[in-house]
């Protein structure tokens, strides 16, 4: 299959259910933020998009109506070529990845281990695409626990940061699947979307778009690649939000490395809801 006839393929298949269009930046559907981003947000290297998007908060919106939100607060880059953990590595292009060869911010949802759902969005560059690993909860903190009580084994509490704390609970606690979200275009469906955050820095730099500070970003390496090999395991791919406990592996090695001279952000954050939901 080839990039045109899955893109037509995919058409045909979100055109038979009603999509809410965008002009400007402005979402005419009353959920929608003016501050959702557009195309050109998602249009850089795989690398600064996966900085950009920290602080900025996922949304997604459910077909009744249902809004969900959460800060992303730690992501990886894939960004195709020479990486041997991308799913695109050497150009390879199947119809399961065809998402990551799709115009910037593209949503990419695959399926792993038979259960869990992942979820990326596209970048500049062919086969490029950013994995969101973690955010925190800020909107719909109890269909997100009900999401996740679906699919637990064991009964009991679940932690507030925990509601997102890896990619494929990201996936559960907001509904996210291949079936509904993959190909989606998330500058325009009213499904899913990412919209701009609180700002808590004043930076030079024009291409830094994140809402943290770039002394707040601990760079590090992947997870869950091992299989790839050294060269792979070794890329500093993994972006996270300092001292925030969604993140869902710290590195305190390179967190160390960071310059201690400037202190942005607590080691420890205290959270602005209970630490624990109660079923």
């Amino acid at each position: 299959m080839t990039l045109e006839s899955y893109k037509r393929k995919m058409m045909a298949k979100m055109n038979a259910a009603p999509e809410t269009k965008v002009t400007c930046g402005i979402n005419k559907d009353a959920y929608a933020s003016s501050k959702r981003f557009l195309e050109s947000f998602y249009d850089v290297p795989c690398q600064q998009l996966a900085k950009n998007l920290l602080g900025h908060i996922l949304v997604r919106k459910l077909s009744d109506g249902t809004v969900l939100r959460g800060k992303i607060v730690e992501t990886e880059c894939y960004p195709g070529g020479d990486d041997r953990a991308s799913h695109s590595y050497q150009g390879k292009f199947t119809e399961r990845n065809a998402p990551m060869y799709m115009k910037p911010g593209t949503a990419y949802v695959y399926f792993t281990y038979g259960m869990y759902n992942c979820f990326n969005i596209s970048s500049q560059g062919p086969g490029a695409a950013v994995l969101l690993r973690a955010f925190e909860p800020i909107e719909g903190m109890e269909y997100m626990l009900q999401e996740r009580m679906k699919r637990r084994k064991n009964p009991g509490k679940i932690k507030h940061h925990e509601l997102g704390n890896g990619p494929s609970k990201i996936c559960m606690s907001m509904n996210i699947d291949k079936e509904s979200c993959n190909a989606r275009n998330m500058c325009s469906w009213d499904g899913l979307w990412v919209e701009e955050g609180i700002i808590s820095h004043s930076v030079s730099d024009p291409d830094w778009l994140s809402a943290v500070h770039p002394n707040e970003v601990v760079t590090s390496q992947r997870i869950g690649i091992d299989s790839t090999g050294h060269e792979s395991v070794s890329k500093l791919y993994r972006f996270y939000i300092l001292g925030n406990p969604s993140v869902s592996k710290r590195d305190k090695i390179k967190e160390n490395e960071l310059d201690s001279s400037i202190e942005v952000v607590p080691r420890k954050m205290k959270l602005l809801v209970p630490t624990k939901i109660n079923i």
